[in-house]
């Protein structure tokens, strides 16, 4: 290509398609902002093109639980961020892993994951998808290997935050990508802590990445979210192992996915019959808020990991704090994997553990005035949250201890307030412990 010569959309920067990717001007009125389609259905050519739609045999509109022009937009925007072929978009990041998991599972099967999630999501891996036949085995994500050894004839999938949450550990995934490449299964990334701007899992291995946008892709605790990313690599039709993918499917009339879509066969089978027949579809009005998120995305991510690594470091040094688990600190024994993966920051969220215990976890959270005590991450507003009075209770003490959510931990998401003032804010907190 010379300098002369017009760049494709996917050789554009980051940055770039933080604002461009997906939207055009709209075609009928010019507005520049893409509109929000409140609409729930779409008027047909004439009945071959309505029977051309419902056959999947054109792509176009039908009804807004599975298509709708706003989600469009964002879906393709997040596929050129991810560096993936396509996305799906769903109403939660929950959503959006359930989506990932019924198009991937039979009943019996298993997968493995890191014992380092988000509690919510250890939760419906170990009680709720038990229910529907389909088994989690949990590792320790710190040896690669113990992914391998955990493999049976039924595992089915790998599935990491390769930046956990709530712990700053990060994982090291390109040698889990191998071992999931070596069993032939796809390892999924649940890339939400790190956004596609501070991490790409897919050009490191990763064949589904999963995001909750309601967290640092929407960016203003606004709008709930979730969305499926595929890389397009993957190839399903390897040993039979993905019959849902390479047979043909009864709830489809008998429509074989990966056969008649390819590298975007995944997404299609997620978006035809799960959100089809299952329905958790963002609305369109939450795909334009996130929109509208992701276009100041890089400018706010590179804050976030700014006052991160500044309250990290005051934190360390602080007396009535035993240890802060970041891994932007050089003392951590996961600096040099984030200075591999992560090179822009190791993202804004992570954890502290105080000399004092559960108490002194209560009365910080409820002493700080700036920081907004409350169960979520990734907003413009710094957060503080004690897990395991929260979003970790649900487990056991051995599960929290082991997600890095003790009873001593505080799980703090900086925001992008003046770095003085967080840390002005978070002394007067622990001037009451």
């Amino acid at each position: 290509m010379t300098s002369h010569d017009a760049k494709s959309p996917w050789e554009y920067g980051d940055e770039t398609k933080a604002v461009h990717a997906g939207s055009q001007p709209d075609p009928v009125t010019g507005a520049r902002n893409t509109p929000i389609y409140q609409t729930t259905s779409y008027v047909f050519d004439n009945v071959e093109h309505a029977a051309d739609l419902f056959n999947l045999q054109t792509f176009g509109f039908i009804y807004s639980r599975l298509t709708n022009p706003t989600v469009a937009v964002l879906e393709e925007r997040m596929a050129a961020l991810e560096g993936g072929r396509a996305s799906v978009c769903a109403s939660s990041g929950h959503a959006a892993q359930f989506l990932t998991f019924y198009t991937l599972l039979e009943p019996g099967d298993e997968f493995i994951a890191s014992r380092n999630l988000y509690g919510g999501s250890i939760t419906q891996f170990d009680f709720s998808f038990r229910r529907l036949g389909w088994n989690c085995n949990f590792v320790d994500p710190i040896d690669p290997e113990n992914f391998r050894k955990a493999i049976t004839p039924r595992t089915k999938a790998i599935f990491i935050e390769v930046l956990a949450n709530p712990g700053g550990i990060i994982l090291d995934l390109e040698a889990i990508a191998a071992i999931a490449k070596d069993a032939h299964i796809p390892l999924i990334v649940d890339n939400t802590l790190a956004t596609p701007y501070l991490l790409q899992p897919i050009k490191w291995g990763a064949d589904l990445v999963v995001n909750s946008t309601t967290k640092f892709l929407s960016g203003h605790g606004t709008s709930m979210g979730g969305v499926l990313t595929e890389s397009g690599t993957f190839d399903w039709a390897v040993d039979d192992k993905f019959p849902s993918m390479t047979q043909p499917e009864p709830a489809y009339h008998g429509l074989t996915f990966y056969e008649t879509f390819g590298d975007f066969g995944f997404t299609m089978k997620a978006r035809a019959v799960g959100l089809r027949d299952f329905g958790p579809s963002m609305a369109p009005a939450n795909a334009f808020y996130t929109i509208t998120g992701i276009e100041s995305l890089p400018a706010r991510m590179d804050r976030h990991v700014k006052n991160a690594q500044a309250v990290a470091e005051y934190l360390e040094t602080h007396p009535k704090v035993g240890k802060v688990s970041y891994a932007g600190l050089s003392s951590s024994p996961y600096n040099d994997l984030a200075k591999k993966y992560m090179p822009k920051g190791a993202g804004s969220v992570f954890t502290c553990q105080l000399k004092a215990g559960y108490d002194a976890g209560v009365k910080l959270v409820e002493g700080v005035n700036l920081f907004s005590h409350l169960a979520n991450v990734g907003d413009t507003r710094s957060l503080i949250l004690h897990p395991a009075s929260t979003t970790h209770r649900q487990l056991t003490d051995e599960q929290r201890d082991a997600a890095g959510a003790g009873a001593d931990v505080i799980r703090l998401s900086i925001g992008q307030e003046s770095i003085e003032d967080l840390i002005h804010d978070l002394d007067v907190g622990l001037s009451k412990v």
